[in-house]
């Protein structure tokens, strides 16, 4: 779940935690950019994976045109390419706080390394 199910908003993920030593983090975490699309994004990037890559292959699984799916792969590139920007933008306000004092450049180091989804 990335969405509210009452406003439809963006989820905030404020707490983590381990079931095996019990420990829990808190704090503000990211949803790395694939976990942040649209449920029918996801589908559809599942089905890309899924399929090989075969666009034929797709549009017949999930029984519609290939210009559709076209068009569809199209849109979940854009989505992409959007939330890649948000992130480079947050990444540089980052690198702005740890210049102006406001954050450790360990912790803007873990908070880039969280938005690249490599945490």
């Amino acid at each position: 779940m990335t969405h509210c199910p009452i406003c439809e908003e963006g989820l905030e993920i404020t707490a983590l935690s381990c079931p095996t030593c019990k420990t829990e983090y808190g704090g503000k975490f990211y949803f790395p950019r694939l976990a942040r699309l649209s449920v029918r994004e996801r589908k559809l990037a599942e089905a890309l994976i899924l399929h090989g890559g075969s666009l034929k292959e797709m549009a017949a699984a999930l029984e519609i045109s290939y210009p559709t799916l076209k068009k569809r792969l199209g849109e979940l590139s854009a989505s992409l390419e959007a939330k890649q920007k948000e992130d480079e933008v947050r990444i540089e306000q980052i690198f702005s706080n740890i210049e102006e004092g406001k954050i450790e450049a360990k912790e803007g180091i873990r908070l880039i390394r969280e938005i690249n989804g490599e945490l």
